[in-house]
């Protein structure tokens, strides 16, 4: 078993055959495009809260009363 292994003929065939997958891999995954990040949904709600109440200080430091 170990003679057959070892001859040159399986052995170049086992390196040509890695060969290859990878650069059908390769092939594969460059037309991969990368997107850009995703806003996340906090991002979203935080953006649309910032629209709907501006940049008011927060009810907790406005309800304090006044010396």
């Amino acid at each position: 078993m170990i003679e057959f292994l070892t001859n040159p003929w399986i052995i170049i065939v086992i390196v040509v055959s890695v060969v290859i997958g990878n650069i059908a891999l390769l092939k594969y995954t460059a037309h991969s495009h990368i997107l850009p990040p995703k806003e996340s949904d906090l991002d979203k709600l935080n953006q649309l809260d910032r629209q709907r109440h501006g940049d008011a200080p927060s009810k907790t430091t406005s309800s304090q009363p006044k010396k």
